[in-house]
């Protein structure tokens, strides 16, 4: 192992312009080793036992979320790393491990003190190092954050995207399959001779149920005993096909007296192809119908996303509606709300003039705080999730309740700290509520936190004209 000199430090971009005497000084009294590789420096939890300084080999620093590996950074010779003056670190965040033979120097945390009390350019070299250092960990952790965020909203998103999607392909694969039995229906309607009246009649009636848009909503029950009295009229008149024709004709509201009607006014003979007609026509309706509806579903979901990210605009502030935002992300958390079977309820004031705001960055503050409410409501009873917005003077007061264990007293104060989470490893950075913090303070606003068992508040607050 070589011996560290004065020189070897000044070879360094951080202590070019230390004094020779004070770098002797730390050389002096700090610690000279190698790691070989595979090595570990340190592990998360172990307390930090000083300022590291790397002059040879690679050590690469990761974190594991969700058993996945996250490589943070990799350390190469001319690193100062570890505990620094003014630091308030105290254990290490991430795993640290020897990629090849490295050599280094540790100065104990014990001396810092005295390095800051006696050692100024010194003492002002490290602190440089501490706030890159933060500036750019901060910048990594709120990125991972936000990847974070996209990865629970992408796998949400792409759940709620699944049902309509299969809905139209199912759909239309059976609406092209009716198609093909289309030809016989035909065949059969035009064997019958209809006279003018007849025809007007019927397409009168095809008419008039395709654009019935009041049709009951009927129980199971109901519905099951409404298609059986249609099945044994059906039964009675020798019609073909009486399960598929009478559940139709149940779901567009024909009733017994509606069919009894209809046989008064046609040839009893034509009465079969003439339903039988009126079936097919009803089948591909009701087709078309759920392709429809899938497909705005799927519309509203893509809507959502694109004014949930706020891709079509630039950062600045602007006049927006504050529910449309809020709204949007429910619908994009969704997926979680329902798998945790969470009752959500909209409290809004829709009086609420428009508020002058970064809407991408607002759109990550309600993110943030209604997905930890969800996972505070987790295996709860009843759960839950009240969203509140108020007007008070000239500010706007949006409120995410919960009705969960609430937040221990000995943390509350420690709530809006960068990287403090009480979810476990892999779960959580804890630098959402740092961001949402961070964010509407940017608005001239303030966040909250008000929590008892059964009942937990954040309270956001800012100016409507930002």
């Amino acid at each position: 192992m070589k011996d560290i000199s004065v020189q070897d430090l000044l070879a360094i971009e951080v202590f070019k312009d230390v004094p020779e005497s004070q770098l002797e000084w730390m050389i002096d009294r700090s610690q000279h080793y190698e790691l070989q590789e595979g090595d570990m420096m340190i592990r998360p939890g172990e307390p930090l036992v000083g300022t590291h300084v790397i002059f040879s080999g690679r050590i690469e620093l990761y974190r594991l979320q969700n058993n996945t590996k996250q490589i943070i950074a990799e350390l190469l010779p001319g690193t100062v790393t570890g505990i620094l003056p003014f630091s308030r670190g105290k254990m290490a965040i991430a795993y640290g491990v020897c990629l090849e033979t490295a050599q280094l120097m540790t100065f104990p945390k014990e001396l810092l003190r005295e390095l800051v009390t006696s050692h100024y350019e010194l003492t002002q070299a490290l602190v440089i190092v501490m706030t890159s250092r933060v500036r750019e960990f901060t910048e990594l952790e709120q990125q991972n954050e936000k990847m974070m965020a996209l990865g629970k909203l992408s796998a949400g998103l792409a759940h709620e995207l699944n049902n309509p999607a299969a809905a139209i392909v199912r759909s239309s694969a059976s609406l092209k399959e009716h198609l093909l039995m289309q030809p016989d229906s035909f065949k059969s309607l035009l064997s019958i001779h209809l006279s003018h009246q007849e025809i007007d009649l019927l397409n009168d009636k095809m008419v008039s149920l395709l654009n019935n848009t009041a049709r009951p909503v009927l129980s199971m029950m109901k519905r099951s005993e409404k298609e059986d009295e249609i099945l044994d009229w059906l039964d009675q008149n020798n019609i073909d096909g009486c399960e598929d024709i009478a559940d139709n004709l149940v779901e567009f509201g024909v009733g017994e007296d509606d069919l009894e009607d209809l046989k008064g006014k046609i040839n009893h003979d034509d009465l079969s192809p003439v339903l039988t007609w009126i079936n097919n026509s009803l089948t591909t309706e009701r087709m078309v119908a759920d392709i429809q509806e899938a497909s705005k579903r799927i519309a509203e979901l893509v809507g959502s996303v694109k004014t949930f990210t706020h891709m079509d605009r630039g950062g600045e502030r602007e006049f927006v509606d504050i529910h449309v935002g809020i709204r949007n992300t429910l619908i994009m958390l969704n997926y979680k709300l329902k798998k945790g079977n969470i009752k959500v309820v909209e409290d809004f004031d829709l009086t609420l003039p428009p508020v002058k705001a970064m809407v991408g960055e607002l759109n990550q503050v309600w993110t943030n705080l209604i997905d930890n409410a969800v996972d505070a409501l987790e295996n709860q009873a009843d759960p839950e999730l009240t969203v509140i917005t108020r007007r008070d003077k000239d500010f706007v007061k949006v409120t995410i309740c919960d009705n969960g264990p609430g937040v221990p007293a000995e943390i509350r104060s420690k709530i809006f700290d960068p990287f403090f989470t009480t979810k476990s490893v892999g779960k959580g950075t804890g630098l959402g509520l740092d961001v949402v913090n961070r964010i509407v303070r940017q608005h001239r606003g303030t966040v909250t936190l008000h929590s008892q068992p059964g009942r937990t508040e954040f309270e956001v607050c800012f100016p409507f004209n930002g």
